[in-house]
């Protein structure tokens, strides 16, 4: 029975080494659309109706502190312009008016 065990142990190891993934991690579904969407908007702090604007501040405003220059991390800044992305992609595109 040891064996066994330490046989499993040795297998995940050599799993995450090689393939970077825990063996476990393979049998999680993928993350859906909407649940990417309201993962996006909790990061944003923004409400299923954001606009445009609302958006762009929210991100704004969160880059902020979270931009490597200010302390946060290159990681932080790659998932809050990824939630912004999604978001605005979801999204009617804007029709920019020509100045007058």
């Amino acid at each position: 029975m040891i064996k066994i065990l330490m046989f499993a142990v040795g297998l995940s190891v050599f799993c995450r080494w090689a393939l970077g993934k825990w063996p476990w991690e393979y049998l999680r579904p993928a993350p859906t659309r909407s649940q990417a969407l309201f993962r996006a908007r909790r990061l944003l702090n923004v409400s299923e109706r954001a606009d445009h604007t609302e958006i762009r501040e929210a991100h704004r405003r969160l880059s902020a502190m979270a931009h490597p220059d200010k302390g946060g991390s290159k990681a932080q800044m790659q998932e809050l312009n990824a939630a912004r992305d999604l978001l605005l992609d979801e999204l009617p595109h804007e029709v920019e008016e020509p100045p007058q």
